[in-house]
């Protein structure tokens, strides 16, 4: 029985899982967006898929900051993929990982199992310099690992961490430039930044506020 279930693994198209882990502005999205493409280019049929909560570009792209783009569907969390997904389908991308729930991981290691190149782009590191789940685990369970670096902006170093410019305490807040910025270990403030800045995002917080109650 072992015999006849190696055969039949063996028999199966090899698929994996990549991971393209860092920080903001480190290029994660353009280098899945440069995996898809040479995919295509391959000839291999291949759908790219984002969380809905990640609006910063075009609703049906992903988008990277030097706005590199390719087409994709949007979902509202991993399980979702397994619906939209084609039988046809050899490669699926995943940008923003971070924002698609728990099962993410689960739902990865099902398309690999079943054959397919599985490539997710996503932060490890959230605001604090906390570990990002799932994506811890989902490093563990992958093929290959690219850990890209952005430049610190206060020193020019390599940078890892995503320091958050608002006073805003949730730990999803969708942005990119104004609202955040790459820094190095020495340079990241792991708290909430000086009381300048907290009161100007506070005074945005709440004139937003007034606008939303005065419609």
């Amino acid at each position: 029985m072992e015999e006849i279930a190696l055969a039949d693994a063996l028999a199966r198209p090899r698929g994996w899982i990549e991971v393209i882990a860092g920080g903001m502005f480190s290029g994660k999205t353009e280098a899945l967006i440069t995996r898809l493409r040479r995919a295509l280019i391959a000839r291999q049929a291949v759908q790219a898929f984002k969380p809905r909560l990640d609006d910063r570009y075009e609703a049906n792209f992903i988008v990277s900051h030097s706005r590199l783009r390719i087409e994709t569907q949007v979902i509202e969390q991993a399980e979702d993929i397994l619906e939209r997904l084609s039988p046809e389908t050899q490669v699926v991308g995943i940008d923003e990982g971070q924002f698609l729930g728990g099962e993410l991981a689960a739902v990865c290691c099902r398309l690999a199992n079943e054959g397919r190149r599985v490539i997710i782009a996503a932060l490890d590191l959230d605001y604090r310099g906390e570990p990002f789940e799932p994506i811890p685990r989902l490093l563990a369970l992958a093929e290959y690992v690219v850990k890209p670096q952005a430049i610190c902006v206060a020193c020019g170093h390599p940078a890892n961490f995503s320091q958050r410019l608002t006073a805003d305490a949730r730990r999803v807040v969708v942005g990119a430039d104004g609202l955040y910025e790459a820094r190095c270990r020495r340079c990241f403030v792991p708290h909430p930044v000086p009381p300048s800045e907290a009161l100007k995002s506070e005074a945005i917080l709440e004139s937003e506020a007034v606008k939303e109650a005065v419609k």
